[in-house]
């Protein structure tokens, strides 16, 4: 919940100026308020729109919800689902996550699905077994035709604003069973699938963490407030 008129276009601005042709898909994803702007901003340009929620109904009396037609209307491609703030704070369970991702993809969206555990989960072994069920209720709720058309985000959510590193090889031993968890349900689309990292990657740790064989990308939270560090990072991708 970032974000001003102005902050979103100085921001925007001193992205493009920079970007040039990135060695990656780039994608921003805003507050519903600002989609018309940023959608006017990003015409034409090598960054995709995307916004941070929707709701699991097509439309009705859900005041003050945005549907997935909706976010279609302003240009965007992507759409976060089951981000750890909206399951911490709005008490979205792994049921309601798995019914937007169903949704966005319905409307021809992407849903980006954050899945990630707590330091009490992770201290207490549970880290495969609460990321694995997150995982297993969304890939159970759509086809298998519909995997390749999902993108995964690991967020654990123990290294977010806590002062805890997750250093890259527990970074990558989580994307390596999600990875396996992948293959063992839908082989055949389990590499076709990006699986970000979204454990407060920046521009000092990014090129670690992308090194790894199992992070495709990141899903960047403070770091991508800053035109300069969102782009260091992007420019990270180019060696990895």
């Amino acid at each position: 919940m970032n974000g001003s008129l102005a902050a979103n276009a100085a921001l925007l601005t001193g992205i493009k100026r920079e970007l040039g042709s990135p060695a990656c898909d780039v994608v921003v994803c805003v507050p519903s308020p600002y989609l018309a702007q940023c959608q006017a901003e990003l015409v034409d340009t090598a960054v995709a729109l995307g916004a941070q929620d929707l709701s699991p109904h097509e439309a009705g009396a859900y005041t003050g919800e945005v549907s997935a037609a909706m976010l279609l209307d302003f240009g965007c491609r992507y759409v976060i689902v089951g981000h750890s703030e909206r399951r911490a704070y709005h008490g979205e369970n792994n049921e309601l996550v798995a019914h937007k991702a169903v949704q966005a993809i319905k409307a021809g969206l992407i849903p980006i699905v954050c899945v990630g555990e707590t330091l009490t989960e992770r201290n207490a072994g549970q880290t495969e077994l609460v990321v694995g069920q997150q995982l297993d209720a969304v890939l159970d709720a759509i086809s298998a035709a519909d995997v390749a058309r999902i993108v995964i985000a690991y967020e654990p959510v123990w290294a977010i604003g806590t002062g805890v590193t997750a250093t890259p090889r527990m970074a990558q031993d989580v994307h390596e069973m999600l990875r396996a968890r992948l293959a063992a349900k839908h082989a055949a689309t389990s590499c076709d699938v990006p699986i970000l990292y979204g454990g407060s990657m920046k521009p000092d740790n990014a090129g670690e963490l992308l090194a790894m064989p199992d992070i495709d990308g990141g899903l960047i939270g403070g770091a991508a407030l800053k035109a300069a560090d969102f782009l260091a990072i992007i420019k990270a991708t180019q060696t990895n």
